[in-house]
């Protein structure tokens, strides 16, 4: 499934539009990951753990908003937006939401 932040799809002509899609993940942080990932601020760096579990949330939230596509009668989605949260003290959001679409 060709899933893109563009509204249209080069070489391809969009024949139906079938509504608005989205896929959510929200994924809590355990307390480890946060002592790890405080060092790493308090000393510089990237937090590895982190960026794994948004790596996570974002896989989740494009693959419900693929079967959510299917599921509207699509084999596209355009128009794709993510967006990241952060929920309570260390729940990570992540949402992404596009166009289902039918393509040719």
């Amino acid at each position: 499934m060709i899933v893109t932040t563009t509204n249209s799809i080069e070489g391809h002509r969009i024949t139906a539009y079938k509504g608005v899609v989205v896929g959510e993940a929200i994924m809590g942080a355990n307390v480890m990951r946060d002592l790890f990932a405080s060092v790493t601020d308090i000393v510089g760096g990237r937090s590895g753990a982190y960026e794994r579990k948004l790596q996570d949330a974002r896989e989740v939230a494009f693959s419900e908003l693929e079967q959510r596509a299917v599921a509207a009668g699509g084999n596209a989605v355009v128009g794709v937006d993510i967006d990241y949260e952060v929920v309570g003290n260390s729940m990570l959001m992540v949402s992404a939401s596009g166009t289902a679409v039918v393509i040719e």
